[in-house]
């Protein structure tokens, strides 16, 4: 790639106009789970049913689509504000994150056992569990290693990596078991065949190439290192990033 292709690639208006597609995808991501489950699977209600069921995919898409891709790029957009209020910012999203994905947990388990429906035995339950797994971990890991009681500089700056490898990967796992998340639910509950393509089934579809977008801009924010926040002196020297 020529240097200006390169400079074009992280100019301001491409940041802008990313950071803004992530926004507006991720918004349409929940209005559509929203109306599916609100609209074509009859709405919500915590009692066991179906209808508490339509709780899953709702909080996992708030939870581990929308505000786990705000926690990973806030490092580039608040890339000029001071680092730890990025560090808090990061693991707020994350924890809130956390706790509406446990809701979404319970939700799908409460309707498993209310129906005497097997827990865990798709391809979709083994791979959101495992993705629920490594997320906690990542959370766990990362206060301990860069907020309290912190590790120290040498081992935090290598465990850094680590860190960003995980959270891209988890992402992608988060975004493969959705999809077949949306799969599954659209062969389950269609009240007419999946191959006519009812209005569900399109929406559906529509659910998942967004998220697929939303995956694919999230992934270019945080990879293009034109956008990456470079530390302050301060922050070279002290490696306390906290001031």
């Amino acid at each position: 790639m020529a240097p200006s292709e390169r400079e074009s690639m992280g100019s301001p208006f491409v940041f802008i106009l990313s950071v803004g597609a992530i926004q507006i995808f991720g918004i349409l991501a929940m209005v559509l789970t929203g109306i599916w489950m609100g609209k074509y699977l009859g709405g919500f209600a915590w009692d066991g049913t179906a209808y508490e069921f339509n709780y899953h995919p709702l909080c996992m898409v708030i939870s581990m689509v929308f505000l786990y891709s705000e926690a990973m790029i806030v490092y580039r957009v608040f890339r000029h504000e001071n680092k730890f209020f990025i560090k808090l910012v990061h693991f707020g999203l994350q924890l809130v994150a956390f706790v509406i994905a446990v809701l979404g947990l319970k939700a799908v388990f409460d309707f498993h056992n209310h129906n005497g429906i097997p827990n865990l035995y798709s391809l979709h339950s083994w791979c959101g569990l495992s993705t629920i797994i490594l997320f906690s971990c990542q959370l766990l890991f990362g206060f301990v290693s860069f907020l309290f009681p912190k590790l120290p500089d040498s081992l935090r700056a290598a465990y850094l990596k680590v860190h960003v490898f995980f959270g891209m990967f988890i992402f992608m796992m988060v975004i493969g078991t959705a999809l077949i998340g949306i799969n599954e639910k659209l062969f389950f509950q269609l009240s007419t065949k999946y191959s006519t393509l009812p209005a569900a089934g399109q929406l559906g579809n529509v659910l998942g190439i967004t998220l697929i977008i939303l995956a694919g801009t999230v992934m270019f924010v945080v990879t293009n290192s034109a956008f990456k926040r470079v530390d302050t002196d301060e922050e070279r020297v002290s490696l306390m990033n906290d001031k």
